[in-house]
């Protein structure tokens, strides 16, 4: 007799797909480059503000940006498994992450990334 989490296409918890090993290899680097992508724009940009304090409420202005983006970028780059398909989803709509990044996983995982980022730009507009 098999368990539910040893057949391919049976889900352990509810909505919740099973990631292959060479997916879960996709799934990081894609991961890391997004998130790679993201911190280099904050870095870039706390160079400039850095570049640009001319009294003490400036620094403190740029320790404000940083601690707003780092908590912005903490929420948003989950790694867990089950919140995976919401975070790429996520990372699609907002352009750190391009579907091609993603290529090699099967489509149970990229049709809810799409569907989220799809909702996410229905939202927006």
């Amino acid at each position: 007799m098999t368990s539910p989490s040893a057949t391919q296409q049976s889900y352990p918890y509810q909505n919740q797909p099973i990631w292959s090993r060479s997916e879960k290899a996709i799934a990081r680097r894609a991961f890391d480059a997004a998130l790679g992508r993201e911190l280099h724009e904050v870095i870039q940009e706390a160079k400039k503000r850095a570049s640009q304090i001319q009294q003490s409420s400036d620094l403190w202005d740029l320790e404000h940006y940083l601690t707003q983006r780092r908590r912005e970028i903490d929420r948003k780059y989950d790694y867990r498994n089950s919140r995976l398909t919401d975070v790429f989803g996520k990372l699609l709509h907002e352009g750190w992450l391009e579907e091609k990044e993603l290529h090699g996983l099967r489509e149970d995982k990229l049709r809810p990334i799409r569907s989220c980022a799809k909702l996410l730009a229905e939202d927006a507009a």
